[in-house]
């Protein structure tokens, strides 16, 4: 059977594709979950001073304990933004995987995580530039956002000159027809599997990095803000694309980047 063939609702509905769909349900609601109830000093690194309720140490951005808990902020969040727009590259995958059910379970494992592996990557290299930019206190310790506009406004500009070059095309591209990327990288086994995770996750970086150093815009402890940009990853991926979402996406950076400096 080809890649391209319509594939049969018995397999459809197959164990693999139910297990795939409903690990990545619970993975995605318990990294949301575990950003909207874990208390923000704590996901900032800072503990609570003893005896002194509500007063926070500030942070050292370069101590091991910052670090962790930036790291893992960051992870969680990668989870949380980016599982969405990934699952029906995921569930495809589960679908089309030859092999037994436990071979097609495990490969599609293997092809999650490696997926996960480059956005935990990422959340590394956020971790670390979070904590220069709180040691050179050009974000607030408590919101994590830049506190000058022109910072601001220049990273906003960044993202929207980014949405328009052609590697962001070509990446949004692959991102965006998940039949023709598995078709064209998929290889047999586990090393087939990661060899699939790994690629489709650098493409996915490079389709989002700008989107996600915005999070310093709007601050990245603001879950509204999250939210708002997890939701536009997912738009994006997902909307056909005759509607040219990358340029109204621009667009509205470039307006939004004039508008921080005005207010």
């Amino acid at each position: 059977m080809s890649f391209t063939d319509t594939l049969p609702l018995e397999r459809l509905l197959s164990r693999p594709v139910l297990i795939s769909a409903l690990a990545l349900a619970a993975a995605i609601v318990l990294a949301w979950a575990w950003l909207a109830t874990r208390p923000m000093a704590s996901m900032a690194g800072m503990p609570e001073m003893a005896g002194m309720p509500g007063m926070m140490i500030p942070p050292e951005p370069w101590s091991p304990t910052y670090l962790a808990a930036t790291f893992t902020m960051w992870a969680l969040m990668m989870v949380a933004m980016m599982l969405p727009s990934a699952a029906p590259m995921i569930l495809l995958h589960a679908r089309i995987h030859r092999g037994t059910q436990a071979q097609r379970s495990l490969a599609n494992t293997v092809f999650a995580l490696s997926y996960l592996a480059v956005w935990t990557g990422f959340a590394a290299l956020a971790a670390v530039a979070q904590a220069a930019l709180v040691s050179a206190g050009l974000v607030s310790v408590t919101r994590l956002s830049l506190g000058q506009p022109q910072l601001a406004a220049g990273l906003l500009l960044l993202a929207a000159v980014w949405q328009l070059t052609p590697t962001k095309t070509a990446c949004l591209e692959r991102c965006q027809s998940p039949v023709q990327f598995i078709h064209r990288y998929w290889r047999p086994g586990p090393a087939g599997a990661v060899r699939l995770g790994l690629i489709h996750g650098l493409y996915c970086v490079g389709c989002c990095w700008s989107l996600m150093l915005l999070l310093f815009v709007g601050g990245v402890m603001n879950l509204a803000w999250v939210a708002l940009l997890a939701l536009v990853v997912f738009a994006e991926k997902l909307a056909p694309p005759a509607w040219r979402l990358s340029r109204w996406l621009a667009a509205a950076m470039a307006l939004g980047a004039g508008y921080v400096l005005i207010a």
